[in-house]
């Protein structure tokens, strides 16, 4: 299962790698590459967007679930007990 920075990881790459391909295709004229490169150019921005919205929004949700948490220590208690009896009956009776 990838975590968070992994992906992180994984997508800046991309970002990086498509970045390389602009570069390298940068003298070539012709108007397909150059039609390509544009289009490329385009889904880099809008795949930037996206990653910093994402970003964002886990940021949000992480911070909300610690306060709820913070703000309520006991019902959070007993909903993780509740599912780990739960995951544990689940495992159990499949072994």
């Amino acid at each position: 299962m990838k975590t968070e920075a992994t992906t992180t990881a994984d997508a800046e790459k991309i970002v990086e790698d498509a970045r390389v391909l602009l570069a390298a295709t940068a003298n070539i004229a012709e108007e397909k590459v150059a039609a390509a490169r544009k289009r490329l150019a385009a889904a880099l921005g809008q795949g930037e967007n996206l990653l910093s919205r994402v970003r964002k929004q886990a940021w949000e949700s992480a911070r909300a679930a610690d306060e709820t948490i913070q703000e309520h220590p006991y019902p959070a208690i007993a909903v993780g007990l509740a599912v780990g009896v739960i995951l544990g009956f689940l495992v159990g009776r499949r072994q």
